[in-house]
């Protein structure tokens, strides 16, 4: 019993390893001493002479070939990127970690023991040799990009860099026969940013009058030049370009343009009676002479009612006041404003609005669209229904829309007519299929039972009738119409 437990201690105190001493010969330090001592010794037994032979790798490549140096450089930088991780895992050490060995060394550098890869340079060497790489040698660059860095380009060339976004000098063109040829190439590859660039650059070179006669011959160059100077407002040189081009019209039209950046009303007023006098044709000259006439009443009518409105005289004015003012609008805003403000007043005013409709021949459809909305928006229901009515020779009044009365029923709705207004436009429309879908989707009851009846319908009355509140006199209408017998119905 005894024995088995002295055993057993011997057992637990005993231990397969050993504590560290500095004394101890079989740590790796001593291990990489006695290998290469052994190593190193073998240089008495293999001759030298053997460096004529070949040498051939583990790999079976010719040592110093091209595929065994580029495998040599990426195993050291393999072997000293993974010794470097070691080292930096371990934290901070006495040593550095050795880079791991590698196999593609040749035979007779083995045997001779001669240190041409890291696994077998000393303890001081590898850590003298941390920090230096081994890189494969770079391919020399095609002699095609350094020409980027160049500025000897044909006129061919230079286009195509431009196309693709590369940033080159123009200045080396210097003779006009060498611009000319550029601007050529830059529309023979039809792009519109390359052939801007150019013009730009000829503008900012040549004389106008030199440019203006080659542009001449030149016509896609010459439109993106007039597109270009319109765009940036180059107002002065546009009309000297459009003067040697003869386009009077063109010249005319650039010159009225300009009113658009006078901003005091006056003087605006002033330049658009100076264009009446330009060399338009007929038609456009008619439109600056409305243009100019147009301002001017909205002149006269914006400095009377801005008095009316400050002094309270216009109950109008009270009820509904003004947004905007009436200067530099449209034609039809001005039509609106004068049916809102001015419906009543009589022709031999400014601000009248059949003053406005005979002035400036405005169609009837357009006045009556406008003058229905602006009545409409006042909830003037007398003033629209006067609008539809017109008298014949004989006397006999008659509703007439030139628009339409289902676009009459729309812009009614829009404007919150009651229903009684619109049953009774709804009732006008001409056509059955269109006056039955305004009269359901407004609730238009009377007009629907109207209609089923004079279609003598009598399914669709039956089947309406559920629709309409019980008790209503809709219901009693249907009813009844239902019970009279003098009418034939067709199902």
């Amino acid at each position: 019993m005894s024995r088995a437990r002295a055993d057993e201690e011997e057992y637990w105190h005993s231990s397969k390893f050993r504590a560290f001493t500095f004394d101890d010969e079989d740590d790796e330090l001593s291990q990489l001493k006695e290998s290469k001592r052994a190593v190193n010794s073998l240089r008495d037994i293999v001759d030298d002479d053997d460096d004529d032979l070949e040498r051939v790798s583990w790999s079976g490549e010719p040592v110093g070939s091209i595929s065994w140096s580029i495998k040599e450089t990426a195993s050291s930088n393999t072997s000293s990127l993974e010794g470097r991780d070691s080292s930096l895992q371990k934290g901070s050490s006495s040593c550095a970690a050795l880079p791991k060995q590698v196999s593609s060394y040749s035979l007779s550098s083995l045997f001779k023991g001669r240190n041409k890869l890291p696994s077998f340079q000393s303890l001081s060497d590898a850590i003298s040799d941390t920090g230096t790489r081994n890189y494969a040698p770079e391919l020399r660059r095609p002699k095609a990009e350094y020409k980027d860095y160049s500025s000897d380009w044909s006129p061919k060339d230079t286009v195509m860099r431009m196309q693709r976004g590369k940033v080159c000098s123009l200045e080396r063109f210097r003779s006009l026969q060498d611009k000319l040829v550029l601007l050529d190439e830059a529309v023979a590859g039809h792009d519109g940013n390359v052939i801007t660039a150019v013009l730009i650059f000829l503008k900012r070179t040549l004389r106008r009058e030199i440019l203006f006669r080659e542009l001449e011959v030149r016509q896609v160059a010459l439109c993106h030049l007039i597109h270009f100077l319109k765009e940036t407002g180059e107002q002065k040189f546009l009309l000297d370009l459009l003067r040697f081009l003869d386009r009077t019209e063109e010249v005319a039209l650039s010159q009225y343009r300009e009113h658009l950046n006078i901003q005091d009303v006056e003087k605006r007023r002033e330049f658009l009676k100076g264009c009446i006098g330009l060399p338009f044709s007929a038609e456009d000259t008619s439109h600056i002479q409305d243009h100019y006439t147009l301002l001017e009443r909205q002149i006269i009518i914006e400095a009377n009612d801005r008095h009316l409105e400050t002094a309270g005289q216009s109950e109008i004015f009270r009820k509904y006041p003004r947004k905007a003012s009436i200067l530099n609008m449209p034609l039809v805003t001005t039509l609106f404003y004068s049916c809102f403000y001015h419906y009543t007043e009589a022709e031999g005013t400014f601000s009248s609005p059949t003053n406005l409709k005979k002035t400036f021949k405005i169609p009837d459809k357009q006045y009556v669209l406008t003058a229905l909305a602006a009545r409409a928006k006042l909830r003037a229901w007398d003033d629209v229904d006067a609008l539809f009515t017109t008298k014949n020779w004989l006397g006999y009044t008659k509703k007439k829309a030139p628009i339409g009365f289902h676009r009459v029923v729309e812009i009614l709705q829009r404007n919150s007519a009651p229903v009684q207004v619109l049953q009774e436009y709804v009732r006008l429309v001409e056509d059955v299929e269109t006056r039955l879908n305004l009269a359901t989707k407004y609730k238009c009851h009377d007009v629907v039972i109207e209609t089923y009846r004079d279609l003598k319908d009598r399914i669709q009355l039956t089947a309406y009738k559920c629709k309409v509140e019980r008790g209503s006199a809709e219901e009693e209408k249907i009813n009844s119409i239902l019970s009279n017998m003098q009418i034939r119905w067709k199902n």
